[in-house]
């Protein structure tokens, strides 16, 4: 891609808002992956400087694409719920049907409290999540997860996107708040899969 060549920026909606030469979208990439991993490392106490140095750019750059910290949540909310669903795809196009549905829910559990800090933060302020474009696309990659599993006889046929979205955010939620143990969560998922699986699966 030419240097000066613009993208279309996306703002938390997913929706363009303003385009960025790529240079521009790169330094935006790394501010959101210094963000994520500042923020779950330190909380609330993060400075803008921190998330500056690690990302390898000047304090000026970081407000130039987030004028403030809400417009830096959001988007980090909103590019993880991307990374989530490209991942999500991925596993539909490429995993072993039987047992790429368990993988997801596994590994979105077990990077629940990497989220943890980022949607504490905006609760704590009275921000709204707003990532709903993001989180239609997610639900969309879980039916064809579902689906397929239904298909290769590792999930129940009666079992539903709306029933697998509600337990995955309890699930997502109880880990959470209540710092598991990895044995636990191991466990906890054990129970949940039994439940999710055709019986004479569960019972072997």
């Amino acid at each position: 891609m030419p240097k000066d060549q613009r993208v279309p920026e996306p703002d938390v909606s997913g929706a363009p808002v303003r385009t960025l030469r790529a240079d521009a979208r790169r330094n935006r990439t790394r501010i959101l992956e210094a963000a994520e991993a500042v923020f779950a490392a330190k909380g609330p106490s993060a400075s803008t400087e921190e998330i500056a140095q690690k990302a390898g750019v000047g304090i000026g750059t970081v407000f130039r694409h987030f004028p403030t910290k809400e417009s830096l949540l959001k988007a980090i909310m909103h590019a993880v719920a991307v990374r989530l669903t490209e991942e999500t795809r991925a596993l539909a196009a490429e995993g072993d049907p039987a047992t790429a549905f368990f993988s997801f829910f596994t590994r979105t559990v077990e990077q629940a409290a990497e989220k943890k800090t980022v949607v504490d933060l905006l609760a704590q302020a009275g921000i709204p999540v707003t990532v709903a474009k993001p989180v239609l696309a997610l639900r969309e990659a879980v039916e064809v997860l579902v689906g397929k599993a239904q298909q290769a006889g590792a999930v129940r046929p009666d079992v539903r996107v709306p029933e697998v979205m509600a337990l995955l955010i309890g699930v997502c939620q109880a880990s959470l708040h209540t710092r598991w143990e990895p044995d636990l969560r191991a466990r906890t998922l054990a129970i949940v899969f039994a439940g999710l699986r055709p019986a004479a699966a569960a019972a072997g």
